[in-house]
């Protein structure tokens, strides 16, 4: 890194203002499956943001929200935020919790400088945070590679009022962070969490997280999973390295788009061409390239309608699987041997084919390189 690229923070080198914030999409703008609310568990509506659950009578709901205009988050530039809305609950277990994660890879981490394994080292966390119901809410920073967690609280909050939380968190012996495109830091936070996973560690401390037991600290939280529609909103999620909270630091959406298209990139209205076709393989060869190169090679998802064909005579049938995939792109598509959308394209060498995406984002190609 340049000279001028770099200065200090409590005499740690690390990257200048510009560039800061180890989380991806913590503003919550880029949503790029154009899903805007989901009941389903993973990640499902803004890119980078995953929703799970265990035990629950009925699914909660994921969503992407606007944030108000005239609240603080709002004047510092904050648009968007991630809601979780609960759903009606019938029993409350030990096992049951409800989820909220961010990932941060592991050689993200590292070009960040932080030096995990020490105490001197330090990570500096702040979020906005606004819940329907008056009360505290569980979270932890962990580290899969050295199976270590932190575990934190955001303290009492009021109802329905934005608050800011914020956390300074050293490093400590131990706390190896391989320097690969694995899973390098989770951020977790937990609406519910049960008594399964509260009675082994102690808040602002670093603990083993290798058993469930002990993954976070005791907490009563009955009253988000006892409460039928009980929301609770977060945007401005920012990790940074030193123990100064800076203020957040606002990508533009192009420039977010990109860093989130390594783990997530989708497509529709797309038009991909290729000049040879194995009809007895019922596959075709295309120049598939990505926008850019993700994290790992993808798995591939088709949603929706999507063609191939030959146009110079009409002939069409849909693909069921994409092949040949890397971290660059994909240069196969295969169909079924028979059927409504099945059969051969005909053998005609060198011929013009073509595969096609319909409007999204009901009709899409999605790849993801997500660690998880």
């Amino acid at each position: 890194m340049p000279l001028s690229k770099i200065q200090t923070i409590d005499n740690q080198v690390v990257p200048n203002l510009g560039s800061r914030n180890m989380i991806i999409n913590g503003s919550f703008i880029v949503a790029q499956r154009g899903v805007t609310s989901s009941t389903s568990s993973g990640m499902q509506t803004v890119d980078r943001t995953y929703l799970v659950h265990s035990g629950t009578d009925n699914a909660p709901t994921q969503a992407q929200v606007d944030v108000a205009s005239g609240t603080t988050p709002y004047s510092l530039g904050h648009r968007k935020a991630f809601k979780m809305t609960n759903a009606s609950q019938s029993t409350t277990d030990a096992g049951d919790y409800i989820q909220y994660e961010q990932q941060v890879e592991a050689q993200r981490v590292h070009s960040f400088g932080w030096d995990a394994t020490s105490t001197s080292s330090k990570i500096t966390m702040t979020f906005w945070i606004k819940s329907s119901v008056a009360r505290t809410y569980q979270g932890a920073i962990r580290l899969p590679d050295a199976n270590k967690i932190y575990p934190w609280n955001t303290g009492a909050l009021s109802a329905n009022t934005w608050t800011k939380v914020t956390k300074t968190i050293p490093g400590a012996s131990g706390n190896t962070i391989n320097n690969d495109n694995g899973i390098g830091m989770q951020w977790l936070l937990w609406p519910y969490i049960g008594t399964t996973y509260t009675g082994g560690s102690t808040n602002e401390q670093w603990g083993s997280a290798a058993g469930a037991t002990s993954w976070t600290a005791s907490v009563d939280n009955t009253s988000y999973w006892t409460t039928n529609g009980a929301t609770v909103e977060v945007t401005g999620l920012q990790i940074e390295v030193g123990s100064e909270a800076t203020s957040f630091e606002h990508r533009s959406f192009d420039d977010e788009l990109e860093l989130c298209q390594r783990y997530f990139q989708t497509y529709s209205d797309t038009l991909w061409q290729g000049t040879n076709e194995h009809a007895a393989n019922y596959s075709l060869y295309l120049d598939g390239y990505f926008r850019k190169d993700m994290r790992a090679a993808p798995t591939a998802t088709i949603v929706g309608t999507v063609t191939i064909g030959r146009p110079q005579v009409g002939v069409t049938q849909r693909p069921n699987s994409i092949g040949g995939l890397t971290k660059e792109g994909f240069y196969k598509c295969n169909w079924p041997s028979s059927g409504t959308y099945g059969g051969s394209l005909g053998t005609h060498g060198d011929a013009y084919y073509r595969m096609t995406v319909g409007a999204g984002p009901t009709n899409r190609l999605d790849f993801s390189s997500e660690p998880n």
